[in-house]
């Protein structure tokens, strides 16, 4: 489990969690995004589950409910926050308990945690007040655990994506022709990894953070990848037409693939234990 050094990693001109209307824009097709958006790895879920010192999880931007929902499969107690309304409607169809706000201005009215987890969404919180929120409600020796899903598509795939892309939004905030040079993980993610990292440490109360990573595949058929497609970030907010070309497009290269791939994910997570509890860099699990 290695422990994530400090670092300082150069922001973007505007940090993700400043492009809000991106962020509240998931709740756009909240059936869709909550049956194609891909789940947690076992792995993961049993981790955070051992390393935490009791059964009460605060889901921070817990969406449509997915990570709530396995989490609760072992017997979890979870509370969701969730700033979009649509998001935490579809969450409470499947019984998750939801709170609708946004992290940094929740108010929780005394209750504590022994785990505060994000999936997919930290990013869009502020590092430093999200950590600082997060101390205030974990009980001692809680665990906080933000963790993201990161694809690699094949090359052919990924390559189509972002030149319809650019074609379409050569003003895009999202460098997508970065991410198609390297890895999603280190042209995007990382960056991420180390300012979640940083925001701990700023806040204070937590031990060193930790860097946990699982890694696993998934295969796609053309209409159930074109289906998750539109629940990405970039594409919440567009138009009609200009997603269907998109679609098109990325569509035609999986067919010539023969109209399916295998998905290469890497779930990474940054963890840190709330001060006063059992020492970091002390795993139960091996």
């Amino acid at each position: 489990m290695p422990t994530l050094p400090p670092r300082r990693v150069r922001p973007p001109e505007k940090s993700p969690h400043q492009h809000r209307d991106v962020a509240e824009s998931f709740g756009t097709d909240a059936e869709r995004y909550d049956r194609a958006r891909p789940r947690y790895p076992e792995g993961l879920l049993e981790r955070i589950t051992a390393n935490s010192p009791g059964p009460d999880v605060l889901d921070v931007g817990c969406g449509t409910g997915i990570a709530a929902r396995q989490l609760r499969a072992k017997g979890r107690r979870v509370l969701g926050v969730e700033p979009d309304a649509r998001m935490a409607d579809m969450a409470r169809r499947f019984g998750v308990e939801v709170d609708v706000a946004t992290f940094e201005t929740w108010d929780p009215a005394g209750r504590e945690f022994d785990a505060v987890v994000a999936g997919q969404a930290w990013h869009w919180i502020d590092p430093v007040a999200g950590a600082a929120k997060a101390a205030r409600v974990l009980r001692p020796g809680g665990l906080l655990a933000l963790f993201w899903n990161v694809h690699q598509p094949p090359p052919e795939v990924t390559e189509a994506f972002v030149t319809i892309y650019q074609h379409l939004v050569p003003d895009s905030p999202f460098d997508l022709r970065a991410a198609a040079r390297q890895s999603a993980e280190k042209s995007y993610y990382r960056p991420m990894l180390a300012k979640a990292a940083d925001g701990m440490r700023e806040a204070g109360g937590f031990g060193d953070p930790q860097e946990w990573r699982f890694d696993w595949e998934c295969s796609y058929t053309r209409d159930a990848w074109l289906d998750q497609l539109p629940t990405q970030g970039p594409l919440t907010r567009f138009p009609p037409d200009k997603l269907e070309q998109i679609l098109q497009a990325v569509g035609a290269a999986i067919d010539a693939m023969g109209g399916s791939f295998t998905m290469r994910y890497a779930t990474v997570a940054v963890t840190a234990r709330r001060a006063g509890g059992r020492p970091d860099g002390e795993p139960r699990l091996p």
